[in-house]
């Protein structure tokens, strides 16, 4: 028996390419069921998924987030391939992805984009995603280099137990820190990347959704690292709090007055707050941990892709 694979396509407007990946994905993995969901497209997406063969579902709530969050409750399979549908990435990689996936154990496999043609993507973008990705790997030690690619494969215990909260494209750095903080096996393989095709137009804003993205790492520290996060302002708030202080504090060993008494005031105000942020990180540090625990047994509660192969093999009758 083998594994049921679902091949996950989110899709806003991409009438000129979704026919083409739906058929080349059901070419490139005959068995697997591919699921286009449509998130309120003004175009002919939905008819054009649904004549190449797709199994054709919406979301209205906008935003990649969203569809990728309402896939992952619906869809019933053993290993999940996403893609976007703007047919830049390699269909023909999906085979050997998801061989590699399962020969190794690993939870989520992302394509790492190779480009030939500099259309495909561009100098702003690359930039974005290295800065991104650097800060990524500072924060969290994620160990990929392409942490914003939309082609990804991952196994079922790993989407079963993602409690995805992002709205937008902030979707692609959640899934990578989800899989980083719950410690589980990861992979990165070279694919190539093109160019759209004539018609297809990119939904990505390298400002606003970089900033989004940002903020998406910034929530996630809160969430995740809150000792890090509340760190920074108890060290911030200690630092304006001496800088102001130490001029009445020189004055007030030289003279024994503090003829600057709101200066004081406000200094010592600072400082408290400062140790109250680091209070506030210790304590949370410890919820974080109990929620982390919580997350890891769910996680372990669900069969790898290792252990759904082993049980398909065992359930073949054998010929004597």
């Amino acid at each position: 028996m083998s594994p049921r694979i679902a091949v996950l396509v989110p899709c806003y407007n991409e009438e000129a390419a979704i026919g083409k990946v739906v058929h080349d994905f059901h070419e490139a993995l005959p068995d697997a069921a591919v699921y286009v969901y449509d998130n309120n497209s003004r175009d002919q997406t939905m008819a054009r998924a649904r004549e190449a063969g797709a199994i054709v579902r919406s979301e209205q709530r906008q935003g990649k987030g969203n569809v990728v969050r309402r896939m992952f409750a619906d869809i019933e399979a053993d290993i999940y391939v996403l893609v976007d549908g703007d047919d830049t990435y390699d269909p023909g990689a999906a085979p050997r992805m998801v061989a590699s996936l399962t020969a190794a154990g690993a939870d989520i496999l992302t394509a790492r984009r190779i480009h030939t043609d500099a259309a495909a993507y561009r100098p702003g973008h690359v930039l974005g995603n290295r800065l991104l990705t650097g800060l990524a790997a500072t924060l969290f030690d994620v160990k990929l280099t392409d942490m914003l690619s939309g082609y990804r494969v991952m196994s079922r215990r790993f989407v079963k137990s993602f409690p995805l909260t992002a709205q937008g494209f902030g979707i692609e750095t959640e899934l990578t820190i989800h899989a980083v903080r719950l410690m589980m096996p990861m992979m990165e393989m070279d694919t190539r990347y093109k160019e759209r095709p004539v018609g297809s137009v990119s939904k990505l804003n390298t400002w606003r959704d970089g900033f989004r993205i940002l903020s998406t790492i910034g929530y996630l520290v809160r969430e995740e690292r809150p000792l890090v996060f509340f760190s920074f302002f108890f060290l911030l708030l200690a630092a304006l709090s001496l800088v102001i202080g130490t001029p009445v504090v020189t004055e007030y060993l030289r003279t024994g007055q503090v003829p600057r008494l709101p200066t004081a005031v406000l200094a010592t105000g600072l400082m408290l707050l400062g140790f109250l942020a680091l209070t506030c990180g210790l304590i949370l540090d410890t919820v974080t941990r109990g929620r982390w625990e919580l997350k890891r047994m769910a996680y372990l509660a669900i069969p790898g892709p290792q252990e759904l192969e082993a049980n398909r093999a065992q359930a073949r009758p054998h010929v004597k």
